[in-house]
């Protein structure tokens, strides 16, 4: 009960922070669909479900391994899987819209600087310290207007994920999509994701090859915290 009692607290402190003064925050998910449903050559593999993330917990929000986009979002992503799927790849999805809830839970653990038991697997070159410094760490997110994901290639042929020189959710280097001690073929991984997603309205991140975001997002001011459900 505390932890509930505990966890509501630190949601409503958002909904009057400063950060939100020009935006608003919503638990409408009427404009929302079940990623699976609209897409569903798609892989899950909802990390934040897991406890193989670089919290090392089930995160706040995430009630089930599924993942949830916008409708527009998911339309789009339908186009991208449609013509990868016929070059031998699947999507294989980590992580879709994320409710603010979550990115409360990621904020409050970076702040606690003795946890660092995943520090070996997703932030090895880092002191925990900068995480926040560093942009790595931030109190709001674009996952959570709905209509930004985080993905990989899962190559049907081989039966195992692309190989992207990087795994998903690396905080360094290595994550930028043009980071330059990649190999040629996986430099070319990384672009043929990168150009599909492009070509069907999505635009990539700068410093993670595996996140990208709707360009004409429906709620480009608007944070969700209903929970993945």
């Amino acid at each position: 009960m505390m932890k509930k009692l505990l966890a509501a607290l630190l949601v409503s402190m958002f909904v009057f922070s400063p950060a939100f003064a020009e935006e608003k925050l919503s638990s409408d998910s009427s404009g929302f669909v079940l990623l699976s449903e609209a897409v569903p050559d798609a892989i899950l593999e909802i990390r934040y479900y897991s406890t193989f993330n670089f919290v090392g917990a089930r995160i706040n929000g995430y009630e089930r391994p599924v993942a949830y986009l916008t409708k527009e979002a998911a339309a789009a992503l339908r186009k991208v899987s449609d013509e990868l799927v016929q070059k031998g790849y699947r999507l294989k999805i980590f992580d879709a819209y994320r409710p603010q809830r979550a990115v409360t839970h990621f904020a409050e653990w970076a702040k606690d600087l003795k946890d660092t038991k995943m520090k070996e697997y997703f932030y090895p070159e880092l002191d925990k310290s900068v995480l926040f410094k560093q942009g790595y760490i931030a109190y709001k997110s674009g996952h959570s207007r709905g209509s930004t994901l985080d993905l990989t290639l899962f190559d049907m042929r081989t039966e195992h994920d692309v190989d992207m020189g990087g795994t998903f959710d690396y905080f360094g280097l290595k994550s930028h999509p043009d980071y330059k001690g990649l190999t040629p073929t996986q430099y070319s991984n990384r672009m043929i994701l990168r150009e599909a997603m492009m070509k069907h309205g999505f635009k990539p991140f700068s410093t993670e090859w595996w996140h990208f975001t709707l360009k004409n997002e429906p709620y480009p001011e608007t944070y969700f915290n209903f929970p993945v459900k």
